[in-house]
């Protein structure tokens, strides 16, 4: 009895064991399987967030291209049209927080912005606006060898302006922008390229990035970039306060000014249309055929004026002290002579004098200019005389500085140019453009002479100093740069890019395109553009 109780004792226990190890197992089996579907779970969970943000990137990279579209359409427009839609320079209702993806959750509206540098009221740069930078406020690294040819050093001239700027690195970069081998008094040549490790060739001919600047001796990224390490054009908090390694960054936090770097003050691209107001081409002044000159000249000028610029080509200036007198009202010119002389600028013209025989008459006479050196009569011949004329046939004409809206760094470069000009400059033009609207001058360079802000010892409108800088300066440019930032008005993903659009064609080109989304947003939301701020504790 005894030994069948004890096994039946053992047998419920042993049952009870494996009933407990069974319920072990299970109980493991369940936990195994409740992981695996929460790994699952949050796996897919991953996979939905990246496929998502993959999604919202692809949105973010097409409202980029919307407001890409809309500054080509604002381009487009002629420029009474550009201005009745606000204008180019800082236009909020067109280029500010625009909605192209529409939501009935205001999180979830996907906008773009199109932002430039600003500027203060000392010529510097300032924030930024909703608008586009006119590239010909910068300067134009591949004009610089023109600029040697026209005025003696007038290359280095316009390097030497630029913050932290030495004769070396000017020199050197002017000898690799150059067509020679030979070393200019600080430059550097193939010679010293060929000894680098690993050894490389100068140029010798056009740059095709402002980047291929860091190839040239002695230029640094952290002179070429400064602190801007996310390309916005400002100095956010966080770039002050950075701290990098090595000696650069040091003098650049002692130097404001060289703060931003050289980078925004620099193009490969600034050029402005050789046509007239009315969009067609400007006439030729130096063309060789002085019957359709003529014909041209009058179909848009008083007859006098159109005499007297074919008799200066036909006759050249006159330096003589003969009495003159003014273009007689029948005088008719012989049209079949050829020109014994090109224009070098339309303000030769000015006060000049020309001896001519014409038509009818035994006796060469000599004729005043039309074109009188006085500021009363400059203001209302200039406009006329340089919209519609020109001194050649180039569509194009690239290179200039907009003095209008070029900060002082660049400005202080141009070969001519002193501190107490460019502080008049600052002091009374308007960088926003609609001063040109009612008064045509400010539309050309020559608005120095007409403002009254530059006289000779003499105290008469200084046209020999205007002519020197005139084969720098213009009125304003025709191709264009901004950053475009596409985003949403919850945050997160968004896009960036830096663009130039030419507009010297018929059809407004993207000449460069440069993707910045890696930088990141680089303007907080308020600045873009939002209206639910408070909602979302921005």
């Amino acid at each position: 009895m005894r030994s069948v109780t004890s096994y039946r004792r053992n047998s419920v226990c042993q049952t009870r064991r494996e009933a407990g190890a069974v319920l072990l197992i299970v109980l493991f089996v369940i936990v195994v399987v409740s992981l695996s579907a929460y790994t699952f779970t949050e796996l897919m969970l991953t996979h939905y967030e990246g496929a998502r943000t993959s999604v919202r990137q692809a949105q973010t990279r097409a409202l980029v291209d919307s407001g890409i579209e809309m500054v080509k359409y604002l381009l487009f427009l002629t420029e009474d049209e550009r201005q009745a839609a606000g204008g180019i320079y800082d236009n909020q209702a067109a280029l500010r927080g625009v909605v192209v993806v529409p939501d009935n959750d205001p999180r979830q509206l996907g906008c773009f912005s199109v932002l430039a540098p600003s500027l203060d009221s000392d010529g510097n740069s300032a924030g930024v606006r909703f608008g586009l930078e006119d590239e010909s406020t910068r300067l134009n690294l591949n004009f610089l060898p023109l600029a040697d040819r026209l005025v003696e050093n007038g290359g280095r001239t316009l390097l030497m302006a630029l913050p932290g700027m030495t004769e070396d690195i000017a020199d050197a970069i002017l000898d690799w922008l150059d067509e020679d081998d030979e070393p200019r008094e600080f430059g550097a040549e193939s010679d010293y390229y060929s000894r680098l490790q690993p050894p490389y060739q100068p140029k010798n001919g056009p740059l095709d990035s402002v980047e291929e600047l860091l190839l040239v001796r002695g230029v640094t990224p952290e002179l070429l970039f400064g602190l801007d390490t996310n390309r916005n054009g400002i100095i956010d908090p966080h770039e002050l306060s950075m701290q990098a390694a090595g000696a650069n960054t040091a003098v650049l936090l002692n130097q404001p000014e060289l703060q931003r770097g050289w980078a925004p003050y620099l193009t490969l691209y600034s050029a402005e249309k050789n046509v007239n107001s009315s969009g067609q081409p400007r006439i030729n002044v130096n063309q060789e055929n002085m019957e359709q000159l003529y014909n041209e000249l009058v179909a848009v000028l008083p007859v006098e004026w159109a005499i007297f610029i074919v008799a200066y080509r036909q006759n050249g200036p006159y330096t003589g002290d003969a009495p003159s007198q003014p273009v007689p009202a029948d005088a008719q010119l012989d049209l079949g002579r050829q020109p014994s002389t090109t224009i070098g600028q339309l303000l030769d013209l000015v006060g000049a004098k020309v001896q001519v025989q014409f038509f009818g008459t035994s006796d060469a006479v000599v004729i005043d200019s039309p074109f009188v050196p006085d500021i009363g009569a400059m203001n209302l011949y200039l406009p006329t005389l340089l919209d519609n004329c020109s001194v050649t046939s180039a569509q194009v004409i690239p290179g200039r500085i907009n003095i209008n809206q070029a900060p002082r760094v660049v400005l202080m470069g141009i070969p001519g140019m002193d501190e107490e000009l460019v502080d008049e400059i600052i002091r009374n033009r308007d960088v926003t453009g609609q001063a040109q609207v009612d008064n045509p001058n400010l539309r050309f360079e020559t608005w120095l002479l007409t403002e009254g802000l530059m006289f000779n010892e003499e105290g008469q409108p200084d046209i020999a100093r205007m002519k020197q800088l005139t084969v720098f300066c213009c009125g304003k440019g025709d191709v264009y740069r901004a950053q475009v930032v596409g985003y949403f008005q919850e945050g997160g993903v968004s896009s960036r890019a830096e663009i130039v659009i030419d507009n010297t064609q018929a059809v407004p080109q993207v000449v460069f395109w440069r993707d910045l989304s890696h930088l990141g947003r680089g303007y907080n939301l308020a600045t873009l553009g939002i209206n639910l701020g408070n909602q979302l504790g921005l």
